[in-house]
């Protein structure tokens, strides 16, 4: 199977589901066996994937892409082994972080929400116009696109998990920011935008945010 296969969305999903670390082996890059470049998407949603994860409070580490021949047996063996001692010694995943696992399954939940906007961002404003390694290094580790992918993503985060909150019962703004460990006045900048995109309204008898 292609790498290119490996969606973000599963990435974020096994991490979801518990997994302590994430390995995704792909063919060399620029040495395709289907023509279709697909280790380059696979690199694409590493460096997003891990984007992801350093924003909600996870060490990026955790996930690993190596890309190699069908010859490199004894290479496979050598990054998966190093990779085992890695996630060991970063230990169970959030605990890691001294984050709560229900906290880290939340906001990972959250984000795996995003990930079809996530697909239409990438095409259109993350692009690379060169299909090299270091030109995708460059690319996505420039604080350009850092600074454009965090006020990208953590808004619509931050919107994905009020959502998510809302779905259990209507809250106030305050215990809105409380849960979600944001001002007051960021939760509003949220409800607005929400509330004029039909996402949720405003209960005037109980004071509280709904879905709509």
């Amino acid at each position: 199977m292609c790498s290119g296969r490996v969606d973000l969305e599963f990435i974020l999903r096994a991490f979801s589901n518990g997994q302590d670390g994430v390995f995704v082996g792909g063919c060399k890059l620029d040495e395709c066996n289907y023509v279709t470049h697909g280790n380059y998407d696979a690199l694409v949603n590493t460096f997003l994937a891990k984007r992801i994860l350093k924003h909600i409070g996870l060490n990026p580490e955790r996930l690993r892409t190596e890309f190699m021949t069908g010859a490199d047996g004894n290479l496979l063996a050598e990054y998966t082994d190093d990779f085992t001692r890695q996630i060991k010694e970063l230990g169970p995943i959030g605990k890691g972080e001294g984050m709560d696992p229900k906290i880290v399954k939340f906001k990972l939940e959250a984000a795996r929400k995003l990930v079809p906007y996530l697909r239409l961002v990438e095409r259109e404003r993350l692009r690379v116009p060169v299909k090299s390694k270091n030109a995708y290094i460059q690319f996505f580790e420039s604080d350009e696109i850092n600074a454009l992918f965090d006020g990208i993503f953590g808004d619509k985060l931050a919107i994905s998990q009020i959502l998510m909150l809302l779905g259990n019962k209507p809250l106030p703004t305050s215990d809105i920011a409380e849960k979600l460990g944001l001002n007051p006045s960021e939760v509003a900048r949220h409800m607005n935008i929400s509330s004029r995109h039909g996402f949720v309204r405003y209960d005037t008898k109980s004071n509280c945010y709904a879905l709509a």
